[in-house]
């Protein structure tokens, strides 16, 4: 032991701490007028934004019910570089649709380095009675102004925790995240291997198809396999992503980990084939669901998806009173009141509509349980995914800015 403290005082570290009180005795008590003036300041300020003034510099048609934004900084409103991001992360927009603020999250399709020429791109698909992808699709157009959160989400490659290999598992509007990861992949951004499985009805389907195999034929370490559920193409893959596929282009001998991104039917569908082939759960990540939409799909849902019951919102010192159908999740009732409460994710991940339940019974489900066992034990919720099965009271944080 003597030996090792004798190696640490040669280094300076024992006597690091001693040094730093003194700098601190010795700094001036004047407030710091410009605090980023520090580089640490002005470098956490640029990768973590609070918020991002962006506006809309093009837009491209894929089909009636989905288009890409290609979003740039706003300097005129104090964004003047778009934050860097690592593939597989999303921007949540603020949306004030009908007098009400809603918050979505969308994935940046775009490579991370389009960030140093002002470009993030999302990517947007028309969903059934969606309000946030309807509003976006028929009202965005160039020059519209935009404002978004900094880059977030962990749907990203880690290599600490992942396998070398990456088999990423596609459908429908969610490749967007992997056409990000090809791109980083090619690049040299990002040090993996990437099996991308892409699942779609017809090849006129897969967005991004072409490009990606642009990619693939340039870069031996990204592979694109289409597969198609309704017709049969010469160089795709035929029917569904089982286990049996997956095994089939997976690296043998070795560990790899597994990528989902989709709707919620392939991840119910995928799930299943991927307990088949025992992988490690820590290599095995799911994106966002987006938002939950159908509890009673799940076996141990046991409320009546009929019902509806009176939900009681806490917020800021203010009460709020409104009805929650059992099948519509707590944020989306407190958003249709017009209720400003904040989410990003929306899918229990992120943790940013954490509240205090008081009282009531809500049913969550397990798939998009996020929450920690204090959370649990101490009575607090994520609104984004619980569903009533009694009257609730609930005490909410306050929308930042709201």
């Amino acid at each position: 032991m003597a030996n090792e403290i004798l190696k640490l005082r040669k280094l300076g570290i024992v006597n690091m701490m001693a040094g730093r009180v003194k700098a601190v005795a010795a700094a001036e008590d004047a407030p710091v007028k410009d605090l980023y003036a520090y580089r640490p300041n002005r470098l956490a300020a640029a990768l973590h934004p609070h918020v991002q003034f962006l506006t809309v510099a093009e837009v491209i048609e894929h089909s009636p019910d989905m288009k890409s934004f290609l979003l740039s900084p706003d300097a005129s409103r104090g964004t003047k570089s778009l934050a860097w991001f690592s593939a597989g992360q999303y921007l949540s927009v603020l949306l004030h649709i009908d007098g009400k603020n809603l918050c979505r999250p969308y994935s940046i399709a775009s490579s991370p380095r389009d960030t140093l020429k002002g470009i993030y791109r999302l990517t947007v698909k028309r969903v059934e009675g969606g309000i946030a992808s309807g509003y976006i699709l028929d009202h965005w157009a160039v020059g519209t102004k935009v404002i978004a959160s900094a880059p977030l989400g962990d749907f990203t490659y880690e290599p600490l925790r992942d396998a070398k290999t990456v088999v990423g598992i596609a459908g429908g509007s969610g490749i967007t995240p992997f056409r990000s990861l090809a791109y980083a992949i090619s690049e040299g951004d990002e040090d993996c291997d990437l099996i991308l499985l892409y699942g779609s009805r017809t090849l006129a389907d897969a967005v991004f198809s072409d490009e990606i195999s642009a990619i693939a034929a340039e870069c031996p370490r990204v592979k694109l396999v289409n597969v198609l559920s309704d017709e049969k193409k010469k160089g795709c893959a035929n029917g569904f992503i089982t286990a049996k596929l997956i095994k089939k282009y997976a690296p043998k001998g070795e560990d790899y980990s597994v990528f989902l991104c989709g709707p919620q039917a392939m991840y119910r569908f995928v799930d299943k084939e991927l307990e088949t082939l025992n992988i490690r759960r820590k290599f095995v990540r799911h994106e966002l669901f987006g938002e939950y939409f159908h509890p009673e799909q799940n076996a141990d849902y046991t409320g009546d998806i009929k019902a509806s019951f009176k939900l009681t919102v806490r917020i800021a010192g203010e009460e709020y009173v409104t009805e929650c159908p059992a099948d519509t999740s707590l944020l989306r009732a407190m958003e249709a009141a017009g209720i400003n409460a904040p989410s990003d994710c929306r899918s229990g991940r992120c943790g940013w509509c954490h509240s205090q339940l008081l009282s009531g019974e809500v049913y969550v489900p397990e798939s998009v349980d996020g929450r920690r066992l204090a959370d649990k034990d101490f009575g607090y919720i994520h609104p984004c995914c619980s569903f009533p099965l009694s009257d609730i009271v609930i005490d909410v944080p306050p929308m930042p800015g709201a």
